[in-house]
């Protein structure tokens, strides 16, 4: 009975990740209560997880990391590549690649991927190349990057804590950095010759084109008899007709309502809809339809501009549609479209929910955009200018940093602890506001790891794991420990498509070293390879990095099954083939 609960279970997480109909931590806190409910775990093994040192090593790099783009020394190191990047673009693909999984290897790599799209973007436009042709590699760079060293992803720390609960040696900081480093290697190799040949050019296009707005926009004259004067402009008669004033020219001077603007008569509003509701409005009294076909510049002044506005993963507004955070109210921006995974939503944007690597084609003055650069929940996607970079903090956050790699490694001091140690240097030293050190934290990723171990602690008091081992070891045992091994690593590639990396790693860790103990096989092998067999799978774009650079490289789906897919089959290739090497079976 236990054993058909947790299966069940795992199927509807399964489900609900994929489909996002509850967000990741909702249910994985249900899961929890569930699995507690029904006495398959106790309290303390539902929150031990949250509790683990591990967690603590997460969070303190989220806060590091935060820290060093505070500082705005990778954006000193963009500078430095924009010099290169003249001499060739090969070498600067190589560059980006080479530094990004540098940097991945020590950072999260959703963090860092975010942190190169901004700068990335305004360089490729300096040497007038298209994001399409580095974005893809810088995502792929920060996902193997952090294959080199056990914080260089959250899985990593995440498997290592799981297995130092079952009496396992954790892995130790650059245990891995061998076959790691051979993995991110082979990244770039293929990227540099078989990648780079596939990734697609997308060329710049203006943002009206882009998002296809010609078809949605037009300029109305309000008259003098029209039953517009006076209304206020978002509750107009147009407002119920489901159409967006954007901006509005009154006496030749062009500015953007707020919501305290009335329309007046001689107005020229610049309004959006669906063609549908444009028939209707063309029969409405005391307005001329002026314009079919509506050009950038008329979106557009000396002082109104067009812009793109990302959503990154520390972003409060993921989850919350732009009516909920009061977009216009709160930055001074009119939400025109949005763009999410190739498509270009343009209806109801009020009620949209916001997503990780949505794009958002936004109006605005170039004053409020100009104060967006420094905020961390948008992104603008614009021409790079640098953050002030502040020299000596930036090498006090590096040497504290690189201080806590060493107390951690040498075992003068807990790894957690060490880490802890350099995140509560960074604030005391004022590296970073205390404030910015919270919104740094990933706190969803936190409630996922910290359920999902439990989820494994379930399976294995509920005989799931053992049921499954059996059964997976009588079904591929015959052909030999290294079919079995080959059959997790897929199982775990597969799996983090629905589900994100840590989370798949957590749920086939349990089984999987029940089957080696079941073969007489070293557990360490198994788990070592599924922890790496969760950060190789580039087949999709689901990966939180790849989701970020999706909508600015202007990517579809079938771009990263094309280039990701060979990639993935030789990086499993290699696991299976050097894992065994350097932890014998």
């Amino acid at each position: 009975m236990e054993i058909a609960l947790v299966l069940s279970l795992l199927v509807i997480a399964i489900v609900l990740f994929a489909t996002e109909k509850l967000s990741v931590e909702i249910t994985t806190l249900l899961i929890l209560i569930v699995l507690a409910s029904m006495r398959i775990i106790s309290p303390q093994e539902a929150f031990a997880g949250f509790s683990s040192d591990f967690i603590i090593i997460i969070a303190s790099i989220f806060i590091i990391s935060a820290a060093l783009e505070e500082t705005g020394i990778l954006d000193f190191a963009v500078i430095r590549l924009a010099g290169l990047a003249k001499k060739s673009k090969s070498l600067m693909l190589f560059i980006v690649m080479f530094v990004t999984g540098i940097v991945s290897a020590f950072m999260n790599n959703t963090t860092v991927t975010a942190m190169f799209i901004t700068p990335l973007v305004g360089l490729t436009k300096r040497i007038n190349s298209n994001p399409s042709k580095f974005l893809m590699p810088l995502a792929y760079a920060a996902i193997l990057g952090g294959t080199c060293t056990l914080i260089g992803t959250s899985t990593n720390v995440a498997v290592s804590g799981y297995i130092a609960k079952t009496g396992l040696e954790p892995v130790g900081l650059f245990e891995i950095s061998g076959i790691g480093l051979i993995i991110f290697l082979i990244g770039i190799a293929y990227m540099m010759t078989v990648g780079q040949r596939l990734l697609p050019d997308n060329p710049d296009q203006e943002l009206t084109e882009e998002y296809k707005l010609q078809k949605y926009l037009t300029e109305i004259i309000v008259m003098k008899d029209s039953p517009l004067i006076g209304q206020l402009v978002f509750a107009s008669d147009l407002t119920t007709l489901h159409f967006r004033i954007l901006n509005i020219i009154r006496q030749k001077e062009n500015f953007l309502p707020d919501f305290r603007t009335r329309i007046e008569e001689n107005d020229v509003l610049l309004v959006e809809g669906d063609l549908d509701n444009l028939m209707k409005v063309k029969e409405t009294k005391g307005i001329e339809i002026m314009a079919d076909v509506i050009l950038e510049k008329d979106l557009q002044t000396e002082d109104i501009r067009l812009a793109e506005l990302m959503i990154p993963r520390q972003s409060n507004l993921i989850n919350k549609t732009v009516k909920e955070v009061n977009f216009l109210q709160r930055f001074g921006l009119i939400v025109i479209a949005i763009s999410r995974h190739g498509e270009t939503l343009r209806s109801k944007i009020g009620s949209i929910n916001l997503q990780l690597g949505d794009v958002l084609l936004v109006q605005g003055a170039s004053t409020r955009l100009n104060q967006l650069r420094s905020s961390g929940n948008v992104a603008l996607l614009d021409e790079f200018e640098p953050l002030l970079f502040k020299k000596r903090k930036g090498t006090l956050v590096i040497v504290i940093f690189m201080l806590a790699i060493l107390l951690g490694t040498t075992n003068i001091l807990p790894l957690s602890i060490a880490f802890l140690m350099a995140a509560v240097a960074c604030i005391v030293l004022r590296c970073i506001s205390t404030e910015r050190a919270y919104a740094a934290i990933d706190w969803r990723l936190l409630i996922l790891i910290g359920g999902m171990t439990a989820f494994g602690t379930a399976m294995e008091n509920s005989g799931a794991a053992d049921f499954l081992a059996k059964g997976i070891v009588d079904t591929m045992g015959p052909m030999g420990k290294m079919a079995v091994l080959a059959g997790f690593v897929v199982l775990t590639v597969l799996l983090t498509q629905p589900m994100s990396n840590a989370a798949a790693a957590l749920v086939v860790v349990p089984v999987a070293l029940r089957a080696a103990l079941e073969m007489d096989a070293d557990p360490r092998t198994f788990a070592i390879a599924i922890m790496l067999a969760a950060s190789v799978s580039l087949v999709t774009p689901f990966e939180p990095a790849c989701i970020l650079v999706y909508s600015p490289g202007k990517y579809r789906f079938s771009d990263f099954i094309k280039i990701g897919s060979p990639l993935t089959i030789l990086l499993i290739m290699a696991i299976l083939l050097l894992v065994p090497v350097f932890w014998p079976m």
